[in-house]
């Protein structure tokens, strides 16, 4: 979870050594270069998808950090439903060429977690939130303030995975979970954080700021 860390994210390991398996054997079993370049194409896509770069960590412990790459689709007033509270709702929806590494957004400790299953309609869509599958966790700053981070299946996404539980402690920027292909990440803060972006702005894990606590 912590840096360094391979720029190849350990989880597409299999996936990337297959595609390039199935490519060369295309190539030089007979196939021929021709018939070979879907293969390669479909490995090249894999190994963007998998991408795991490290990211500067920006700002100070105030700065809520984006939790994924993606585009900026919900920024809210909404109820929390995991800790019953009235929260800023803001939501991160990662397409298939986003890299999809997971990252702690503040400085933490992990409170709680919670699965729930669910369907694998839309991420881009609200309802994704409350219908899809989750895993949701409760972090705490070192200053008693309370985020909830939800990891959200997508239309293609089939495998929501999480490395910590309720006890690890996390800084910002530490990869703490992976979605494999296409997903959102909904993150519930105190209402009164100071937002830094825009419904439709594209972010990139870490290095951008979402919202400044108070």
């Amino acid at each position: 979870m912590n840096y360094p860390h391979p720029i190849i994210a350990r989880e597409g390991w299999p996936f990337l050594g297959g595609a390039v398996a199935l490519a060369l054997l295309v190539t030089f079993g007979g196939g021929g270069l021709a018939w070979s370049i879907p293969f390669w194409l479909v490995a090249l896509f894999v190994l963007q998808f998998f991408r795991d770069p490290a990211r500067e960590v920006p700002g100070d412990a105030r700065s809520v950090l984006s939790p994924a790459d993606g585009r900026i689709v919900v920024i809210e007033p909404a109820q929390d439903p995991w800790l019953k509270r009235e929260t800023l709702k803001i939501s991160v929806f990662m397409n298939l060429f986003n890299a999809h590494s997971n990252r702690s957004p503040i400085d933490c400790e992990v409170m709680g977690r919670w699965y729930h299953p669910g369907k694998f309609i839309n991420a881009d869509l609200d309802k994704a939130s409350t219908e899809n599958e989750r895993n949701a966790l409760h972090l705490r700053t070192p200053d008693g303030q309370d985020i909830t981070c939800v990891q959200v299946a997508g239309l293609i996404a089939r495998r929501i995975l999480c490395y910590v539980e309720p006890g690890v402690k996390l800084v910002r920027g530490q990869r703490y979970g992976f979605i494999r292909f296409g997903s959102r990440v909904d993150l519930y803060l105190p209402k009164d954080v100071r937002v830094k972006v825009a419904v439709g702005q594209k972010v990139r894990a870490t290095t951008t700021i979402l919202a400044e606590l108070p």
